[in-house]
């Protein structure tokens, strides 16, 4: 399964409040450094997957694409807030290799 950190689950929450939007969603695709790719977006309610892993929030959702679950499973998603930027740090055990940048992974 995923985890979310309190300060993840906050970030989302506040981009689906800024954006208008019912979820943020992340998916793998191929591509990037080290072979395969992290690409985060958003998407509405009608738009969400049968087959998408959705985490329920207080106010929006995370949905992680279904294809996708399989190269993040246990993987722990924060948020980190540092003076010169923020981001999502993504704490994939499935990556065998990854590159500077953190939103590429091999397996």
């Amino acid at each position: 399964m995923i985890t979310l950190t309190d300060s993840a689950k906050q970030q989302i929450i506040d981009l689906c409040k800024q954006n208008e939007v019912d979820a943020v969603k992340l998916s793998v695709e191929g591509g990037g450094c080290a072979g395969f790719k992290y690409d985060w977006g958003f998407t509405s309610n009608d738009k969400i997957a049968s087959d998408d892993e959705v985490f329920e929030l207080t106010e929006g959702k995370f949905v992680v694409d279904g294809m996708s679950v399989m190269y993040i499973a246990g993987t722990e998603i924060d948020y980190v807030r540092e003076v010169f930027g923020s981001h999502f740090e993504i704490r994939n055990p499935s990556a065998s290799s990854s590159c500077g940048c953190g939103e590429s992974f091999g397996v």
